[in-house]
């Protein structure tokens, strides 16, 4: 496909030079399919890009996303969890009556607060947590795949989306972090709504309806986080008796805001990771087959497809003074998006970048997960559960194939990019 030219409209002030030509859309159809030959544009022709439609300058090079998320003085989170679209005044009134507020917590973060919130955080999913985790991740995935396994056999046909990617790391977060009260598929629901809401460009109605899963997913968390009722070694309990730098105890509002983020990161990101690595692995040949009888196998798969094609496509960030990045001159207050989706394609790191090659000898530098402060802490969590979910799978349904009539139906969200199907039958 022929790179894009790009629009680099930019506001009054600001030095920036490049073609002009057809504008690039964020939300469109076209890049949420096939964002590569407009990331690979970005980061020859313009790497720090203002994209006019979203206000957001757009930064695709690995190297300047790498010096953005490692210099935090320059480079504030506080925009990291703002609406992507003006919420609508239905919408706004719907989440006030519900209470809704999130101050800043952990990813929009970057007050004395925020290395003693991430270590209560941390506690629950550091590498030793994760490995004595590992048989509840097996025993979740046996059990999704009975079920999967029976409807395949049924009717020669599953969406292992549904009924297994989704549903999977929701389960294991709810036993690990001690999440009672509340249904696999009522959370799923929430934390699913939440994304939309405020990563996405949905209608005024739309965005009404999303506000009331939201107001009711944000009360169920106050209610939890209040009550006092959870249990002994439980996250909410962790975070409750937490104090912060000043010696007092966390607040209702910002234990609230660090539950919300934590259990959508720990749960929906992971479950399009997971989507992402089952689709890739059932269309690369030979790929299937080896996640099931080579050990290795799945870690390396998992690896090599964050790097490609990571679920969160991008982290937020603002300028807290004049910089100069990637030949551009930004003013305080710009609002930067950096693509981290493009970052892990960057010829300048990777060699053949459109290949996924299991087992790449750099492929940890990829920044999927971050780097710096503010790095995913749940990141082995993530790789661990995908692994499993793979190799599981792939023992389980021997015989599946991607159906030839799959829809390529793709989560199109402002930082989030994954299948919403990954429908199999048998070969």
């Amino acid at each position: 496909m022929t790179s894009p030219v790009l629009d680099v409209s930019a506001p009054l002030g600001t030095d920036v030079s490049a073609p002009l030509g057809a504008a690039l859309d964020l939300f469109g159809d076209g890049f949420t399919r096939d964002p590569y030959p407009w990331l690979d544009a970005l980061r020859a022709e313009s790497p720090v890009h203002f994209d006019a439609g979203t206000g957001l300058w757009l930064v695709s090079r690995h190297r300047d996303i790498r010096q953005v998320l490692l210099t935090p003085e320059d480079y504030l989170p506080d925009n990291a969890q703002n609406a992507v679209s003006p919420l609508p005044f239905g919408a706004l009134r719907v989440l006030a009556r519900a209470g809704f507020n999130l101050p800043v917590a952990l990813a929009n973060n970057g007050t004395d607060s925020h290395p003693g919130l991430r270590r209560v955080v941390t506690r629950f999913f550091n590498a030793q947590r994760v490995s004595a985790a590992l048989p509840v991740i097996e025993r979740i995935a046996d059990e999704l795949l009975d079920g999967v396994r029976e409807r395949f056999d049924t009717s020669g046909r599953c969406d292992l989306f549904t009924t297994f990617a989704q549903v999977l790391p929701c389960r294991v977060l709810m036993e690990l972090l001690g999440i009672e009260g509340v249904a696999p598929a009522t959370l799923i629901r929430w934390s699913d709504a939440s994304l939309e809401l405020f990563w996405g460009r949905p209608t005024p109605e739309r965005q009404l309806e999303l506000a009331e899963l939201v107001a009711e997913f944000h009360r169920w968390l106050t209610a939890t986080v209040s009550d006092g009722a959870a249990r002994p070694g439980s996250f909410v309990r962790a975070l409750t008796g937490h104090r912060l730098p000043d010696g007092e105890r966390l607040d209702v509002g910002t234990a609230v805001a660090a539950c919300f983020f934590v259990f959508i990161a720990g749960q929906s990101t992971t479950g399009q990771l997971i989507a992402t690595v089952l689709r890739h692995a059932l269309t690369e040949p030979g790929i299937w087959a080896r996640a099931a009888a080579e050990d290795d196998l799945p870690r390396a798969w998992v690896e090599e497809v964050l790097r490609r094609e990571p679920p969160v496509t991008s982290w937020r960030r603002v300028t807290a003074r004049p910089v100069e990045l990637g030949g551009a001159q930004l003013p305080e207050g710009a609002q930067l998006l950096l693509l981290l989706l493009g970052s892990g394609s960057d010829p300048a790191v990777f060699d053949a970048p459109e290949r996924l090659c299991p087992h790449r000898a750099n492929v940890r530098q990829h920044l999927a997960f971050g780097v710096g402060r503010h790095r995913c802490p749940g990141a082995s969590l993530a790789r661990t559960e995908a692994a499993v979910a793979l190799r599981a799978a792939a023992r389980r349904l021997p015989s599946a194939r991607l159906s030839p009539s799959a829809d390529d139906l793709m989560l199109g969200l402002l930082s989030f990019r994954a299948p919403l199907r990954v429908t199999v039958e048998r070969a």
